[in-house]
């Protein structure tokens, strides 16, 4: 049964109805009344900000410092100029764009300008073979002149000055925007790296230059020139596919490492992009921008070069293979390169690495010229590559310490037994080579044991122990040494070098009968002096030289003494050394058999390296005759192809080694020659003074001259 409502119920219900009209009537009058009374000018300003974009804030690319701290490469702030899409009418967006490059060139500001037309007089500057197919991109007749075409432009882009010179600015930036596209998210960069009186001028006239932005940027600088750059490397502008593949965290503008540090540790130094918003009118003009995304600064690579020493190893070696090429050692020979190699003897830091001529990285950055890229590919002395890592040469007579450690330890000799050298070692009839001492004077050494045969670096003394060992086992000692194999050094494009062995000699005629690929007895002897197939790089030789040092304990250069991330922590050893694996591809497999050179035999062996600087007929006592410590070395000269190179490596001090040196010249002739870079190096890390003998003397260094 329903119930019947009352008038009075409906009365009520009418005017509860009225009420709630009335209140809400005056809830929007009240509104109304803070939207355009109270907050009216806010909310007027607020509508008139309708463009707003997100803006990248590049992260700082982090520094490579030497172990001292000192910056080798670093950055500094740049600002770009960049023009985004507005909502402005054409002859408004083409008087700003005027504006712009007026004042560009008032401050002699360099812009980009792509536009293939030049005025006074009218010219196409796009290629023959590319001109027809830009005509018709354009819907332009083949016949069309410079002129013509620079007038149709001209309405193309509703230009209304009549200044030719006007024109053809407005044209260099529209022209830009139609090739490569802009909108109000992705901007176009006008000019970089400009003034900052220019920046300050742009932004007083804010109102003027509708869409243009100022962006900061970081651009890498080089603060010693060309110190240490083949350890440094150098950057490069990211290619179409590298940005394909990296643009979730490239930009296309972006830097990438090309070669040494910067290349292989990228993902260190790169920094992390942050983002800031942008707010606009709707004619341009920025109305407010603010972070929202902080933008991380790259990691700090600490090198364990020392930069005093670095400067030291470049100089000296530079001088030196001058001094060789000029005739300074009694003879005129073309040699234009070499390098060096400083590590210390406990960690296998590398406080120099030096290859000559080397190369300014600075030249590099920001894209480099034709011309200076010509230079450098065109120069037949191989700037751009790190002798040190990258090329391998026979090491000559700094090998027979390998042959005399393999002799001692297996016990084909010990260190009393003496080996007469006649001169001609005629122990083969078809093959009889000769020690350099017969060479040079048409006699040999006498009896010498194995201190005696590395002081005068006895040629026949070393054939007769190789004939004994027989390859396979000079060859199983070398690798104790490391010899042969990449030593794993956080550098890019380091060569394996080759040791002579059957093996290797079957990888070279691997498509020969099988008459070549045998291993004869002469190979043999040519190997136990350092020839045959024996190439290496001057950093193998000086890790092979601290591993001898060292009573055969292996040690394993290192170029990175750490690194410091931005939020202030510090890289472990162990992420370094496997990240820095990964890149080269390197596995972390430790040699199974281990080298522990008896005491009385290792004593023989340096015994012979001091005697070569100490001693009178040591062939390099020339040179280090008046040097204030005793120094452990050997020399090398050894036959590549017409001509000889020349090395030298040495250890010091000799009863408590801190420190080895490699030094090799190209066609250097002479390993005494070379000792000199090593004398000049140990000076400058002892702190010491010494006489060069050649200025006190008229003494013709004695050297020699084995190959």
């Amino acid at each position: 049964m329903s119930k019947r409502i009352t008038k009075e119920q409906i009365n009520l219900r009418f005017n509860i109805t009225t009420l709630l009209v009335y209140i809400l009537g005056a809830i929007l009058i009240v509104q109304l009344l803070n939207l355009q009374i109270v907050h009216g000018e806010e909310y007027r300003e607020q509508s008139n900000t309708r463009l707003t974009r997100i803006s990248d804030i590049e992260g700082s690319r982090g520094d490579i410092l030497d172990r001292s701290g000192n910056k080798l490469a670093t950055v500094r702030v740049a600002y770009n100029i960049e023009l985004y899409k507005t909502n402005i009418e054409t002859q408004e967006l083409n008087n700003a764009i005027l504006e712009l490059i007026n004042l560009l060139q008032k401050n002699e500001e360099k812009y980009t300008d792509t536009f293939p037309i030049k005025i006074d007089p009218f010219e196409f500057t796009i290629s023959d073979s590319s001109l027809s197919s830009w005509k018709e991109k354009y819907d332009f007749d083949q016949d069309i002149t410079a002129e013509e075409a620079f007038y149709k432009f001209k309405d193309k882009y509703k230009i209304s000055s009549e200044s030719i010179e006007d024109i053809r600015k407005i044209i260099c930036i529209r022209y830009r925007i139609t090739t490569e596209g802009y909108s109000s998210t992705k901007s176009i960069q006008i000019a970089s790296d400009v003034k900052p009186e220019t920046v300050a001028e742009i932004s007083e006239k804010n109102s003027i230059f509708a869409g243009i932005n100022i962006a900061e940027s970081s651009i890498r600088t080089y603060t010693s020139g060309s110190l240490a750059s083949h350890i440094i490397g150098y950057i490069g502008n990211i290619n179409e596919d590298e940005y394909k593949k990296l643009k979730d965290t490239y930009g296309r503008n972006d830097i990438i490492g090309r070669t040494g540090v910067e290349s292989l540790f990228e993902n260190y130094l790169k920094g992390k992009r942050g983002e800031k918003q942008i707010d606009m009118a709707v004619d341009g003009t920025t109305t407010a921008e603010y972070v929202t995304k902080e933008a991380i600064s790259g990691s700090n690579i600490v090198l364990t070069i020392d930069s005093n020493l670095q400067r030291i190893a470049e100089n000296t070696l530079k001088n030196t293979i001058n001094k060789i090429a000029s005739g300074g050692f009694a003879e005129t020979i073309d040699t234009k390169a070499g390098s060096v190699v400083v590590m210390k003897v406990d960690t296998g830091e590398i406080l120099a690495m030096a290859s000559y001529p080397d190369f300014e990285p600075e030249k590099f950055v920001g894209g480099i010229s034709p011309s200076d890229w010509n230079s450098y590919r065109n120069n037949e002395s191989k700037p751009l590559i790190n002798r040190a890592i990258q090329s391998q040469y026979a090491p000559g007579s700094i090998f027979k310490m390998v042959t005399a450690t393999a002799g001692l330890e297996t016990g084909t000799i010990n260190i009393w037994d003496r080996i007469n050298d006649t001169g001609v070692y005629r122990y083969y009839n078809d093959y009889q080579p000769t020690c350099w001492l017969y060479t040079s004077y048409g006699r040999g050494h006498g009896y010498l044991n194995v201190s005696g045969a590395i002081k005068n670096s006895c040629n026949y003394f070393f054939y007769e122990l190789g004939n004994r060992l027989g390859i396979d086992t000079i060859s199983k000692y070398a690798k104790y040494f490391g010899l042969g194999e990449k030593t794993g050094i956080e550098l890019p494009s380091e060569s394996s070098g080759t040791l002579a062995s059957r093996e290797t000699k079957q990888k070279i005629y691997a498509n020969e009968e099988n008459s070549k690929k045998q291993w004869n007895a002469g190979e043999t002897l040519s190997a136990a002096i350092g020839q045959s197939y024996n190439s290496f790089t001057p950093l193998q030789i000086a890790k092979y030289i601290a591993t001898l040092v060292n009573s055969g304990k292996e040690v394993h250069p290192t170029i990175i003494k750490t690194i410091l991330n931005a939020d202030g922590t510090e890289e472990s050893k162990e992420n370094i050394r496997n990240f820095s694996n990964e890149a080269l591809g390197i596995t972390n497999d430790e040699n199974e058999e281990t080298l522990e050179i008896k005491p009385e035999n290792l004593s023989a062996i340096l015994e012979g390296m001091r005697s070569v600087t100490s001693e009178t007929g040591g062939t390099a006592y020339s040179v280090f005759r008046n040097f204030n410590i005793e120094v452990g070395g050997k020399t090398g000269s050894a036959q590549a192809g017409e001509n000889v190179n020349a090395w030298f490596t040495g250890f010091a001090p000799f009863d408590n080694p801190e420190v080895v040196v490699v030094a090799m010249v190209e066609k250097g002739s002479h390993g005494s020659y070379t000792a000199e870079i090593a004398r000049d190096i140990l000076a400058e890390y002892f702190g010491i003074n010494y006489r060069n003998v050649e200025e006190t003397t008229n003494a013709i260094p004695y050297v020699e001259q084995e190959r």
